[in-house]
């Protein structure tokens, strides 16, 4: 299972849709898209971060167990990078999934994934059923 990253904390409150109001309505999509907007400056924020860090941080330590020990941080924030840069794709291919209608739907059944599960995992593309499904179709790990 991938690891990712948080949402960012000072995300919106999830929406409360009013009575009767329909799934994925222009609130509800306009929601989703400012969260995934945030998400995504936040992890390019980071990205920042890591290059300034590793060119700030970067010395050439006469010690060898110094070396490693940098180049040790260096490769763990690479991985992390790494990760987020597959979770920046997915916020991408949300937001056009937003711009399309397809946002909030199942991409394997065409039902509603659901606003919980959407206000969870902004970046699903599967209702709980079918991806239980893809879990045991994949069987342990």
């Amino acid at each position: 299972m991938a690891s990712t990253r948080p949402l960012p904390q000072e995300t919106p409150a999830a929406h409360q849709p009013a009575e009767g109001e329909d799934y994925m309505s222009d609130i509800q999509r306009a929601h989703f898209r400012q969260l995934l907007l945030d998400w995504k400056q936040s992890l390019l924020n980071e990205v920042d971060r890591t290059v300034n860090h590793m060119r700030d941080e970067s010395t050439a330590f006469p010690d060898p167990n110094d070396r490693a020990t940098q180049e040790e941080e260096f490769s763990l924030e690479l991985r992390t990078r790494d990760r987020e840069r597959k979770l920046l794709k997915k916020i991408n291919e949300s937001l056009a999934q937003i711009d399309s209608g397809d946002y909030g739907y199942c991409e394997a059944c065409g039902m509603e994934i659901g606003l919980p599960r959407m206000q969870a995992r902004p970046t699903a593309t599967l209702c709980i059923d079918c991806k239980m499904l893809e879990e045991v179709r994949e069987g342990p790990r």
